[in-house]
């Protein structure tokens, strides 16, 4: 399995599930790849799907009655649509459980994504170091 593409690993994780929860996090995953073009996305910590883009967007996981894409970002983010249904509690993450039988707003679902990607790279940016470095702040000082 080492020689597969990480976008292998998740077709295969997806065509092993077999029922409704393959179909749930497939539909998700083409929304979320749709949205930006510079979307990478990973199987990570035992079977995880993740999406990154400046950061991590989101994971998609399976569970018995659910599939549940967590925004690593959630709390920050706009959802006008009311998307986010689970994890609302902390200060952090949110997250949108999905059932057998719902219809996924792709539109929102779309927008949120595009939203994530825009907080990681504003948060990036205000990291980057301003040009010229630390020593130059510093002579600037002097």
């Amino acid at each position: 399995m080492a020689d597969k593409s990480p976008s292998q690993l998740i077709d295969a994780k997806i065509k092993d599930l077999g029922d409704w929860r393959g179909v749930m996090l497939g539909r998700i995953r083409t929304v979320v790849l749709a949205a930006d073009p510079g979307i990478v996305e990973e199987l990570k910590w035992r079977g995880v799907a993740v999406w990154s883009h400046t950061g991590i967007i989101s994971t998609g996981e399976t569970y018995k009655n659910a599939v549940k894409m967590t925004f690593a970002k959630g709390a920050s983010l706009d959802d006008p649509a009311g998307l986010f249904n689970a994890s609302l509690e902390g200060n952090m993450r949110r997250a949108i459980d999905f059932h057998e039988g719902d219809k996924i707003d792709e539109g929102a679902l779309k927008s949120l994504v595009r939203a994530a990607i825009a907080l990681n790279v504003s948060k990036s940016k205000k990291k980057a170091p301003a040009a010229g470095g630390a020593k130059a702040a510093k002579k600037k000082r002097l």
